[in-house]
């Protein structure tokens, strides 16, 4: 018979809550396990009122939902909490921001209800500075992609190197000229099995056109949401808003 954990049972989960954050600066560096660990230590610090999985190794109930890739910043990261006691949304935010390092940036807190979260994203936006890449030489890269109805790329993955389409998972695709010799690339991307993420996109623009940037890009992700009709996302928040000014509980 497997022994039994001693100790009474964790408390039961009486609420969650949704939480967007930033990912910004130097911290876009930091991988997904390393956001992690950031978010339990400040919860901690914060005392927010998580609720525990039962066993022998119990651990906050946190459920993420679509993490960039290391080396991306990002305005639009989501993590649901599920909470042993009542929380005040605005309280809670204020209190896990402070206790996160800067460059982790918690923006917005709602209760949770409804659909799960990950049912109401399905896509992101993408911006991408390419410094020292000439405007025409991006748009004529894009264009060129935009014809193509297949763009295989390779990449490296823990089982190995693997080749996969990105041009299915590419809604749209569109660029600017920024600042100085610097032009920017603006993606609205599929979520797909694998995730197609900029840098394939960037290795598909040198597969069709030969486009290399000579310097490290920098891919920033505006939003997550389900994409719509007309190429824009929904707030996965959004329907939950109207909630956010109660007691979470």
């Amino acid at each position: 018979m497997p022994r039994q954990p001693e100790g009474p049972p964790p408390p039961p989960v009486v609420a969650r809550v949704r939480v967007r954050f930033a990912k910004r600066g130097r911290l876009r560096f930091l991988s997904h396990r390393d956001v992690a660990r950031a978010f339990e230590r400040g919860l901690r610090r914060a005392e927010v009122p998580m609720a525990y999985s039962a066993g022998f190794n119990p651990h906050p109930r946190i459920s993420w939902v679509g993490a960039a890739p290391t080396g991306a910043a990002s305005e639009a990261e989501y993590v649901e909490f599920a909470l042993s006691a009542p929380a005040e949304p605005e309280r809670l935010r204020s209190a896990l921001d402070a206790s996160l390092p800067p460059g982790l940036d918690v923006l917005r807190v709602v209760p949770a209800g409804g659909a799960a979260l990950a049912e109401r994203i399905n896509a992101s936006r993408w911006l991408v500075r390419l410094p020292s890449v000439a405007e025409p030489a991006l748009r004529d890269a894009v264009a060129e992609f935009l014809r193509r109805d297949s763009v295989e790329v390779e990449r490296a993955t823990k089982d190995g190197r693997r080749r996969f389409d990105v041009r299915p998972a590419v809604i749209l695709a569109d660029c600017r000229a920024g600042n100085d010799t610097c032009a920017i690339l603006d993606l609205v991307v599929r979520h797909t099995t694998p995730a197609v993420r900029p840098d394939d996109v960037l290795t598909a623009l040198d597969v069709v056109a030969g486009l290399r940037p000579s310097a490290p890009p920098e891919p920033i992700r505006l939003e997550q949401g389900r994409l719509l009709e007309d190429g824009t996302l929904a707030d996965p928040l959004a329907p939950d808003r109207n909630d956010a000014g109660r007691l979470v509980g």
